[in-house]
Protein backbone atom coordinates (compact mmCIF):
# COMPACT_ATOMS: atom_id res chain seq x y z
CA UNK A 1 0.00 0.00 0.00
CA UNK A 2 1.30 3.44 -0.94
CA UNK A 3 1.13 5.32 2.39
CA UNK A 4 2.07 8.63 0.74
CA UNK A 5 -1.29 8.65 -1.00
CA UNK A 6 -3.09 8.88 2.34
CA UNK A 7 -0.56 10.90 4.33
CA UNK A 8 -1.68 14.43 3.44
CA UNK A 9 -5.44 13.72 3.57
CA UNK A 10 -4.90 12.31 7.07
CA UNK A 11 -2.89 15.40 8.05
CA UNK A 12 -5.69 17.63 6.74
CA UNK A 13 -8.40 15.74 8.63
CA UNK A 14 -6.28 15.78 11.79
CA UNK A 15 -5.85 19.55 11.46
CA UNK A 16 -9.61 20.05 11.13
CA UNK A 17 -10.28 17.76 14.10
CA UNK A 18 -7.70 19.61 16.20
CA UNK A 19 -9.27 22.96 15.27
CA UNK A 20 -12.71 21.70 16.31
CA UNK A 21 -11.28 20.45 19.62
CA UNK A 22 -9.72 23.85 20.31
CA UNK A 23 -12.98 25.60 19.42
CA UNK A 24 -15.00 23.38 21.75
CA UNK A 25 -12.42 23.88 24.50
CA UNK A 26 -12.60 27.67 24.14
CA UNK A 27 -16.41 27.74 24.10
CA UNK A 28 -16.94 25.60 27.21
CA UNK A 29 -17.21 28.54 29.61
CA UNK A 30 -19.37 30.71 27.36
CA UNK A 31 -23.11 30.89 27.87
CA UNK A 32 -25.18 30.23 24.76
CA UNK A 33 -27.68 32.84 25.93
CA UNK A 34 -24.94 35.48 26.05
CA UNK A 35 -23.76 34.48 22.59
CA UNK A 36 -27.28 34.69 21.19
CA UNK A 37 -27.86 38.06 22.84
CA UNK A 38 -24.64 39.37 21.30
CA UNK A 39 -25.58 38.10 17.85
CA UNK A 40 -29.06 39.61 18.03
CA UNK A 41 -27.56 42.97 19.05
CA UNK A 42 -25.77 43.20 15.69
CA UNK A 43 -28.04 44.91 13.12
CA UNK A 44 -28.67 43.33 9.72
CA UNK A 45 -26.62 46.08 8.07
CA UNK A 46 -23.68 45.11 10.28
CA UNK A 47 -23.92 41.47 9.22
CA UNK A 48 -23.95 42.40 5.53
CA UNK A 49 -21.02 44.81 5.80
CA UNK A 50 -19.03 42.33 7.92
CA UNK A 51 -19.60 39.63 5.29
CA UNK A 52 -18.49 41.99 2.51
CA UNK A 53 -15.40 42.95 4.51
CA UNK A 54 -14.59 39.27 5.01
CA UNK A 55 -14.83 38.68 1.25
CA UNK A 56 -12.50 41.61 0.55
CA UNK A 57 -10.03 40.41 3.21
CA UNK A 58 -9.78 36.89 1.79
CA UNK A 59 -9.52 38.23 -1.76
CA UNK A 60 -6.63 40.43 -0.64
CA UNK A 61 -4.98 37.45 1.08
CA UNK A 62 -5.03 35.66 -2.26
CA UNK A 63 -3.27 38.71 -3.61
CA UNK A 64 -0.33 37.94 -1.30
CA UNK A 65 0.29 34.71 -3.18
CA UNK A 66 -0.15 36.40 -6.55
CA UNK A 67 2.48 38.99 -5.59
CA UNK A 68 4.92 36.28 -4.51
CA UNK A 69 4.38 34.26 -7.68
CA UNK A 70 4.93 37.37 -9.77
CA UNK A 71 8.19 37.99 -7.89
CA UNK A 72 9.56 34.50 -8.54
CA UNK A 73 8.32 34.51 -12.14
CA UNK A 74 5.88 31.60 -11.95
CA UNK A 75 2.47 31.54 -13.59
CA UNK A 76 -0.36 29.72 -11.83
CA UNK A 77 -4.06 30.10 -12.59
CA UNK A 78 -5.98 32.67 -10.54
CA UNK A 79 -8.55 30.10 -9.48
CA UNK A 80 -5.92 27.67 -8.16
CA UNK A 81 -4.05 30.43 -6.29
CA UNK A 82 -7.26 31.80 -4.78
CA UNK A 83 -8.40 28.35 -3.57
CA UNK A 84 -4.93 27.54 -2.25
CA UNK A 85 -4.69 30.87 -0.43
CA UNK A 86 -8.15 30.52 1.13
CA UNK A 87 -7.39 26.99 2.33
CA UNK A 88 -3.96 28.00 3.63
CA UNK A 89 -5.11 30.97 5.66
CA UNK A 90 -8.33 29.34 6.88
CA UNK A 91 -6.38 26.39 8.31
CA UNK A 92 -3.20 28.17 9.47
CA UNK A 93 -5.09 30.91 11.32
CA UNK A 94 -7.01 28.27 13.25
CA UNK A 95 -4.19 25.77 13.78
CA UNK A 96 -1.61 28.41 14.74
CA UNK A 97 2.02 28.71 13.68
CA UNK A 98 0.76 30.28 10.48
CA UNK A 99 4.18 30.63 8.82
CA UNK A 100 5.05 26.95 9.30
CA UNK A 101 1.61 25.43 8.78
CA UNK A 102 0.99 27.70 5.79
CA UNK A 103 4.33 26.66 4.29
CA UNK A 104 3.42 22.98 4.55
CA UNK A 105 0.08 23.52 2.79
CA UNK A 106 1.63 25.71 0.09
CA UNK A 107 4.45 23.24 -0.52
CA UNK A 108 1.96 20.46 -1.10
CA UNK A 109 -0.27 22.61 -3.34
CA UNK A 110 2.29 24.49 -5.41
CA UNK A 111 4.46 21.40 -5.77
CA UNK A 112 1.76 20.07 -8.10
CA UNK A 113 2.31 23.16 -10.27
CA UNK A 114 6.02 22.60 -10.67
CA UNK A 115 7.41 24.88 -7.95
CA UNK A 116 10.52 23.65 -6.17
CA UNK A 117 10.95 23.64 -2.41
CA UNK A 118 13.18 26.73 -2.60
CA UNK A 119 10.64 28.59 -4.72
CA UNK A 120 7.89 27.78 -2.23
CA UNK A 121 10.20 29.02 0.53
CA UNK A 122 10.63 32.34 -1.29
CA UNK A 123 6.87 32.52 -1.82
CA UNK A 124 6.19 32.02 1.90
CA UNK A 125 8.85 34.59 2.80
CA UNK A 126 7.35 37.20 0.44
CA UNK A 127 3.82 36.59 1.77
CA UNK A 128 5.04 36.93 5.37
CA UNK A 129 7.07 40.03 4.61
CA UNK A 130 4.15 41.62 2.72
CA UNK A 131 2.08 41.24 5.88
CA UNK A 132 4.83 42.73 8.08
CA UNK A 133 5.44 45.60 5.64
CA UNK A 134 1.72 46.36 5.43
CA UNK A 135 1.36 46.28 9.21
CA UNK A 136 4.21 48.77 9.60
CA UNK A 137 2.79 50.99 6.86
CA UNK A 138 -0.79 51.05 8.14
CA UNK A 139 0.36 51.26 11.76
CA UNK A 140 2.54 54.25 10.93
CA UNK A 141 -0.36 56.01 9.20
CA UNK A 142 -2.65 55.36 12.16
CA UNK A 143 -0.12 56.74 14.65
CA UNK A 144 0.51 59.85 12.57
CA UNK A 145 -3.17 60.55 11.85
CA UNK A 146 -4.60 59.43 15.23
CA UNK A 147 -1.76 59.69 17.79
CA UNK A 148 -4.22 59.70 20.70
CA UNK A 149 -4.90 56.02 20.02
CA UNK A 150 -1.78 55.24 22.06
CA UNK A 151 -3.70 56.41 25.15
CA UNK A 152 -5.69 53.16 24.94
CA UNK A 153 -2.56 51.19 25.74
CA UNK A 154 -0.61 53.50 28.05
CA UNK A 155 -3.42 55.22 29.97
CA UNK A 156 -1.56 58.54 29.68
CA UNK A 157 -1.14 60.83 26.66
CA UNK A 158 2.03 60.33 24.63
CA UNK A 159 0.92 61.97 21.41
CA UNK A 160 4.33 63.29 20.36
CA UNK A 161 5.91 59.90 21.02
CA UNK A 162 3.17 58.20 19.03
CA UNK A 163 3.66 60.55 16.09
CA UNK A 164 7.44 60.04 16.23
CA UNK A 165 6.94 56.28 16.21
CA UNK A 166 4.55 56.60 13.26
CA UNK A 167 7.03 58.71 11.30
CA UNK A 168 9.76 56.17 12.10
CA UNK A 169 7.60 53.30 10.80
CA UNK A 170 6.81 55.17 7.60
CA UNK A 171 10.53 55.93 7.21
CA UNK A 172 11.24 52.19 7.32
CA UNK A 173 8.72 51.65 4.54
CA UNK A 174 10.35 54.46 2.56
CA UNK A 175 13.77 52.85 3.05
CA UNK A 176 12.40 49.55 1.71
CA UNK A 177 11.04 51.31 -1.38
CA UNK A 178 14.38 53.09 -1.84
CA UNK A 179 16.24 49.79 -1.52
CA UNK A 180 14.04 48.26 -4.19
CA UNK A 181 14.72 51.23 -6.46
CA UNK A 182 18.48 50.81 -5.94
CA UNK A 183 18.32 47.08 -6.74
CA UNK A 184 20.33 46.12 -3.65
CA UNK A 185 22.01 42.74 -3.41
CA UNK A 186 19.82 39.77 -2.43
CA UNK A 187 19.78 38.31 1.07
CA UNK A 188 21.72 35.02 1.01
CA UNK A 189 21.30 32.17 3.48
CA UNK A 190 23.40 29.26 2.23
CA UNK A 191 21.86 28.38 -1.14
CA UNK A 192 18.67 30.34 -0.38
CA UNK A 193 18.43 33.82 -1.92
CA UNK A 194 15.78 36.48 -1.37
CA UNK A 195 15.92 39.32 -3.87
CA UNK A 196 14.46 42.79 -3.43
CA UNK A 197 11.13 42.90 -5.28
CA UNK A 198 10.88 45.24 -8.26
CA UNK A 199 9.10 48.56 -7.72
CA UNK A 200 5.84 47.43 -9.42
CA UNK A 201 5.69 44.49 -7.00
CA UNK A 202 6.43 46.78 -4.03
CA UNK A 203 3.53 48.97 -5.17
CA UNK A 204 1.26 45.91 -5.15
CA UNK A 205 2.49 45.00 -1.65
CA UNK A 206 1.62 48.48 -0.37
CA UNK A 207 -1.83 48.30 -1.95
CA UNK A 208 -3.05 44.75 -1.38
CA UNK A 209 -1.56 44.30 2.10
CA UNK A 210 -3.19 47.41 3.63
CA UNK A 211 -6.51 46.55 1.96
CA UNK A 212 -6.44 43.16 3.71
CA UNK A 213 -5.70 44.72 7.10
CA UNK A 214 -8.33 47.44 6.72
CA UNK A 215 -10.95 44.89 5.66
CA UNK A 216 -10.07 42.51 8.50
CA UNK A 217 -10.45 45.30 11.06
CA UNK A 218 -13.73 46.30 9.38
CA UNK A 219 -15.12 42.82 10.06
CA UNK A 220 -14.72 43.41 13.80
CA UNK A 221 -16.03 46.98 13.56
CA UNK A 222 -19.23 46.02 11.76
CA UNK A 223 -19.78 42.92 13.91
CA UNK A 224 -19.75 44.92 17.15
CA UNK A 225 -23.03 46.31 18.50
CA UNK A 226 -23.44 50.08 18.25
CA UNK A 227 -23.42 50.43 22.04
CA UNK A 228 -19.87 50.60 23.31
CA UNK A 229 -18.29 50.49 19.85
CA UNK A 230 -15.01 52.46 20.23
CA UNK A 231 -14.81 53.42 16.55
CA UNK A 232 -13.00 52.09 13.52
CA UNK A 233 -9.57 53.64 14.09
CA UNK A 234 -9.39 52.34 17.66
CA UNK A 235 -10.36 48.86 16.51
CA UNK A 236 -7.85 49.07 13.66
CA UNK A 237 -5.07 50.06 16.06
CA UNK A 238 -5.85 47.32 18.57
CA UNK A 239 -6.20 44.79 15.74
CA UNK A 240 -2.84 45.73 14.25
CA UNK A 241 -1.05 45.38 17.58
CA UNK A 242 -2.67 42.12 18.68
CA UNK A 243 -2.72 40.37 15.29
CA UNK A 244 0.78 41.46 14.31
CA UNK A 245 2.24 40.22 17.61
CA UNK A 246 0.41 36.90 17.21
CA UNK A 247 1.59 36.42 13.61
CA UNK A 248 5.20 37.46 14.15
CA UNK A 249 5.53 35.42 17.36
CA UNK A 250 4.45 32.31 15.44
Amino acid sequence: MNWRRYFWPVIGLAAVAFSLWLLIHELRGISLDDVWAGLVAIPARGWVLAALSSTVAYAALAGYDHIALLHIGKKVSWLFVTLCSFTTYALSHNIGGSVFSGAVIRYRAYGTKGLTGQEVGVLVAICWFTFVLSSIFVGGLVLVCEPEIIDRFSGTPHHHLAMAAGVGMLTLVGAYIFGSWLHLRPLKLASFQLHYPALPIVARQLLIGPVELLAAAAIIFFALPAAGNPGYFVILGVFLVSFSVAQISH
